[in-house]
């Protein structure tokens, strides 16, 4: 478990184990092994008519070797690349699980026993959980792409999970209300041929830099075909950002 203070310890993609005081959060849970899901364009919640620059099969790289142990888990949306078979099979059934309203029915339908949607606001193990704002793309996409949340988890440091979402008027919202001291954001520019990027490219990833004095770890990255911003160019186009690699963990 968790040691006092706060950090964040990137697995793969979006899959991050998140300290907050005592408490550890797994947070979307993606663990298929490397190859074995299709593009993401064969998914059936994306849109027919989107294509994408590449027909990689997913995830592109391996777990890493890493201990998973957590007190509860927290999914930001339902995409494969945040929640995944591989994940439902893993987890134990009575596992905490917090989720947006939208997605509580299926997790139960899943058969999940302790499912906990946050309308608002939560609390857990002495940590209380704010559901925030997401805009996952532009336009009709990001009506397309369905509903996505982010989180704020405030204990004795506030860390700001942002989820799958662009730069825009609620995420500056949320930093400036909860004043973070640590926020994760989701990088890759992930993008289809057609239409602009559905999650932070370096324009917004700068604007959070310059929106927040908080420590930014970068994650979302390098792992599922349509994410084509790699880790050297986000380190080169933005200073005072850090783009761990897989694996890695950073802390307050």
């Amino acid at each position: 478990m968790a040691t006092t203070g706060a950090s964040v310890q990137l697995i793969r993609n979006a899959t991050v184990l998140l300290d907050v005081g005592d408490t550890t959060f797994l947070v979307d849970p993606m663990f298929t092994p490397q190859g074995e899901n299709p593009t993401v364009t064969d998914n059936p919640a994306v849109p027919e008519f989107l294509t994408t620059a590449n027909q990689d099969r997913n995830p592109l790289v391996p777990l890493p070797d890493v201990d998973l142990t957590y007190d509860a888990v927290v999914v930001t949306h339902r995409h494969p690349d945040h929640w995944d078979e591989a994940a439902r099979e893993e987890l134990d059934a009575d596992v905490p699980l917090f989720c947006q309203p939208q997605g509580a029915d299926a997790f139960t339908d899943e058969g999940f026993t302790d499912v906990r949607p946050v309308d608002d606001e939560t609390t857990f193990e002495g940590v209380t959980i704010h559901r925030t704002p997401g805009q996952h793309g532009h336009g009709e996409l990001a009506e397309g792409m369905g509903p996505v949340s982010g989180f704020v988890f405030e204990g004795d440091e506030t860390v700001y999970v942002a989820g799958d979402t662009i730069w825009y008027e609620p995420v500056e919202e949320t930093l400036d209300q909860y004043e973070p001291d640590l926020v994760v954001l989701n990088g890759g520019e992930a993008q289809f041929d057609q239409d602009e990027p559905i999650t932070m490219g370096v324009d917004d990833i700068n604007a959070v830099r310059e929106a927040t004095d908080a420590e930014i770890v970068v994650v979302h990255m390098e792992a599922i075909n349509h994410c084509l911003l790699s880790r050297e160019e986000l380190r080169a186009e933005t200073e005072d950002v850090h783009v761990p690699e897989d694996g890695e963990r950073f802390s307050l």
